[in-house]
């Protein structure tokens, strides 16, 4: 039965048979996606992705051992702090962070953890600890992405023409659309700039503010304006968002049935 880690009791968690149980920890961040998405897109997804996972596994397995752990809201997103609003961890910071919690978790009997990656910056991170947590603890951490991007039912989302979406694009608007609508700006929708487009004296490598690939001549020429690879979100829509949702939750299906299967 797949349940939510913080809904149960201490009594209820005492109950479960914890070293065959999944912990599932959907990892989040705060950063601009756009002038039309807020900021806690990928938030928003880390916490809706579970729910769409649940409902898919049920039609596969109704007694599918897994708990859903909160959404860490926070990650890592350096690469983002030229825009207002966006937030960071420190590496080190982000990896304690985890650490700790994987091993409360292990305190407590769990061996295998699956860490849901709901923003792409904080997966180097989670690789490295993932290693860790196998030597220091003998614990199974399992790393899936959340979105099924490449798959030909989501692309097919895309209006015709926007070949290059990603980040605070059409598709990540979407799945916001489809979990908290409100919080959407559509009359705000800018297309954005191409990665390896830079004019920029600065725009060495992805490693911070100050040597993004998309900016311009200095932080001003740019601060504010859509980052540099989300293509065009004026197409974004919520029923698209949930076919995008729905996907790549039926898309982890098949990993997680095999980390349930994984001996230890």
């Amino acid at each position: 039965m797949i349940r939510n880690y913080a809904d149960l009791t201490s009594y209820e968690m005492g109950q479960i048979v914890r070293e065959e149980t999944i912990v599932l920890i959907p990892l989040g961040a705060v950063e601009q996606h756009g002038h039309q998405a807020p900021l806690g897109t990928d938030m928003m997804i880390a916490g809706a992705m579970p729910e769409y996972i649940r409902q898919e596994m049920e039609k596969r397995d109704p007694d599918f051992p897994m708990l859903l752990f909160p959404a860490i809201p926070v990650g890592l997103s350096v690469e983002h702090m030229a825009f207002p609003g966006s937030i960071t961890m420190k590496p080190d910071t982000y990896y304690h962070v985890l650490y700790d919690i994987a091993e409360s978790l292990h305190t407590h009997g769990f061996r295998k953890l699956v860490f849901l990656v709901c923003h792409g910056g904080n997966r180097p991170a989670v690789e490295l600890l993932s290693r860790q947590l196998r030597h220091d603890f003998g614990i199974y951490a399992f790393i899936l992405s959340s979105g099924a991007f490449s798959h030909p039912e989501v692309q097919a989302t895309i209006s015709e023409g926007n070949s290059w979406d990603f980040h605070g694009g059409e598709m990540e608007t979407s799945m916001v659309m489809a979990i908290r609508p409100e919080s959407v700006k559509p009359s705000l929708s800018e297309t954005g700039y191409k990665a390896g487009g830079y004019r920029g004296k600065n725009a060495v490598n992805f490693s911070g503010p100050a040597a993004l690939p998309w900016m311009g001549e200095d932080l001003e020429d740019c601060h504010g304006r859509p980052i540099g690879i989300g293509g065009n979100p004026a197409g974004a829509s919520a029923e698209k968002g949930r076919v995008i949702l729905r996907r790549s939750a039926k898309e982890l299906i098949p990993a997680l049935m095999e980390i349930r299967d994984w001996e230890i």
